[in-house]
């Protein structure tokens, strides 16, 4: 098992994922901003970009903790069988 290559590919599904419904929620929230009106075009750009910089990182932290998590069952079941 490459845990490596598999850590990378869930990074990479789960920004894809993330990236995917935060795009769909903010284009309806902008959208219904602009309909109502009071607030510009780059605060709402600005706004989107810091929250989905702190969605990715949350994410990614998360699963570099469970993987961290994993090798650390997987060490210890191993220093028993010795």
């Amino acid at each position: 098992m490459d845990t490596d290559n598999d850590l990378s590919r869930a990074s990479w599904n789960a920004a894809v994922k993330l990236a995917a419904v935060i795009s769909g929620v903010s284009a309806a929230v902008a959208m219904t901003l602009t309909t109502l009106g009071g607030i510009s075009d780059s605060a709402l750009v600005l706004s989107v970009i810091v929250v989905g910089f702190v969605a990715s990182w949350v994410q990614t932290e998360r699963i570099y903790r469970s993987q961290i998590g994993r090798e650390a069952t997987l060490f210890a079941g191993r220093s028993h069988n010795v």
